[in-house]
């Protein structure tokens, strides 16, 4: 079979993952990528990890696409998305933007997946709106954050080691070798290609608000405050949030743990079809009392 290029994806991304703008109060604006039945008010809705965007969700998308409204932001201070006023900012901003981008987009309840960092903007987002708006929580490779009592020196390290690494490499430098960490040894070439396409594209002011909101929260802080069934899953070849951190958080959370197989840390772009199909049988169970009843769709046989 012959393996899509970097040239055919970005096509694809355009015409069937297309962008749209949404203006919050005070003149900002989050871009978001969407697929399926746009005037559903239940959406599967997709966070980004801290070296992607949008854009890593599309395969995941479009196969989910006729199940489901599906949404994937790119995060504020990534893509055309505003930064945030803070220069420092914490998981309620970033809840905070993502509850007013939902309600902006007609959306009244959701199945909600966050990959890596997006595990810390989407859970408290979730704590705060509970299961009647947030039917079901997948955490992806879940980022845990270092902002826990005792976790000082590692946060400094963390901070100082990211922000270095920005300021001498620059995004282009970041995204020449990104896929090494990210993705399994058997990773073929245009998975490569797509994840650092998506890391070429950071911001360098978005991604340093992002490596403060790594280092300050607690993915902790949530453990028996979540309303809504959470699962956690963790690819097999994992060298970012190790299969073990990942269960030992599900353990915490009270949640579903599950090992991806063959994949790694980027396992939304490695393993699309195995990612949608799991969340394709969660979609039974993410019907939503509140929404109306074109919320989900069966699958054509």
């Amino acid at each position: 079979m012959t393996q899509p290029t970097l040239s055919h994806m970005e096509q694809r991304l355009q015409s069937q993952f297309p962008q749209r703008l949404i203006a919050l109060p005070g003149g900002a604006q989050v871009a978001w990528r969407e697929a399926g039945d746009a005037a559903s008010d239940f959406a599967v809705v997709m966070l980004h990890g801290i070296s992607s965007g949008a854009a890593s969700w599309m395969d995941v998308a479009l196969q989910l696409a006729p199940r489901a409204r599906v949404l994937a932001w790119d995060a504020p201070g990534y893509g055309r998305s505003t930064p945030l006023a803070p220069a420092a900012p914490c998981a309620a901003d970033y809840a905070h933007v993502l509850d007013l981008s939902l309600r902006a987009l007609g959306v009244r309840c959701c199945l909600l997946v966050g990959h890596s960092l997006g595990a810390l903007m989407g859970t408290p987002w979730a704590v705060q709106a509970g299961g009647s708006r947030v039917r079901n929580l997948v955490l992806v490779s879940p980022a845990g954050g270092y902002g826990a009592p005792g976790m000082g020196e590692q946060q400094a390290q963390v901070r100082t080691g990211r922000l270095a690494a920005l300021q001498e490499k620059g995004v282009a430098g970041l995204a020449a070798a990104i896929d090494q960490r990210l993705v399994s040894p058997a990773a073929p070439e245009p998975v490569r290609q797509w994840v650092r396409w998506n890391t070429a594209r950071l911001q360098a002011a978005g991604y340093a608000q992002a490596v403060e909101l790594l280092c300050g929260s607690d993915l902790g802080q949530a453990a028996g405050r979540l309303s809504m069934p959470v699962q956690v899953w963790a690819g097999e070849h994992d060298v970012v949030t190790p299969p073990a951190a990942c269960e030992a958080w599900a353990r915490r959370l009270g949640a579903r743990y599950v090992t991806l197989a063959a994949c790694g840390h980027a396992s939304v772009v490695e393993q699309p079809s195995d990612i949608a199909q799991r969340l394709a049988l969660l979609l039974t169970d993410a019907s939503c009392p509140n929404c109306d009843e074109r919320n989900l769709r069966e699958s054509d046989p």
